[in-house]
């Protein structure tokens, strides 16, 4: 079992275990207690009430934060003629094809998020094997299988994040910085639990939302109450 550090220690004390916080006071907890010297990533855990064996309750998908997530992704995109322009203009760290696609398969893994216009992914995914396990390869789902490439991109550099249910139902995403302001949090917060209430598979039985909970980077879990969510 992991050791834990003197001030993760006194970090967990401050935290009412029998107690489901409402988000804004959960979140005020998570910035006060966060014990590192570096500004920690907040995340949110939530537990989904949804049977991820079942082709019909996959839930996966993309949002962008009001407010971002502190962090800057590089983006590459794989395009050719007008459409590389298009990402080059638009703000994409890298634009290429049949070059760039060599790069990434003899190990170049640079960047953070990977943009494909529909005529590329014959060959990109040949990529498969080493996008897939890290959770870059392009999808539709998550818009980064388009041709709107300039929209894409824009959309990322803003704070877009994609969301995935893993097979325990949970979904973890990153809304921001303790040094945000709990304001911007908050709604970062809303904006993300209203994506993935408006992705409820149909065939998803029961209590959707099961549990939430946020946490800084290095400190301790503050359990949100699910009923502060709406289409609980």
């Amino acid at each position: 079992m992991a050791k834990h550090g003197k001030k993760y220690l006194e970090a967990v004390k401050r935290v009412d275990r029998d107690k489901t916080y409402e988000p804004r006071e959960a979140l005020e907890l998570v910035k006060q207690i966060a014990p590192a010297k570096f500004d920690e990533t907040v995340e949110v855990a939530f537990r989904l009430g949804i049977d991820t064996k079942r082709a019909d309750q996959q839930v996966r998908g993309a949002v962008v934060l009001p407010h971002g997530t502190g962090k800057t992704k590089r983006v590459l995109v794989f395009a050719k003629g007008e459409k590389a322009k298009e990402a080059e203009q638009a703000g994409a760290d890298f634009v290429g094809d049949e070059d760039l696609i060599n790069k990434v398969s003899q190990g170049w893994l640079d960047f953070d998020v990977v943009v494909a216009t529909p005529d590329m992914m014959g060959q990109v995914g040949k990529l498969g094997r080493i996008l897939g396990p890290k959770g870059m390869m392009p999808n539709p789902k998550t818009g980064t299988v388009t041709f709107e490439v300039s929209k894409a991109v824009q959309e990322i550099k803003a704070g877009k994040v994609e969301y995935r249910a893993d097979k325990a139902g949970i979904v973890h995403v990153p809304i921001g910085k303790v040094s945000f302001d709990t304001d911007k949090l908050v709604e970062n917060l809303q904006a993300l639990s209203e994506a993935l209430i408006k992705a409820k598979p149909a065939a998803a039985k029961g209590t959707y939302m099961r549990s939430v909970t946020v946490s800084s980077t290095m400190g301790p879990g503050v359990r949100i109450s699910p009923s502060s969510f709406l289409g609980r």
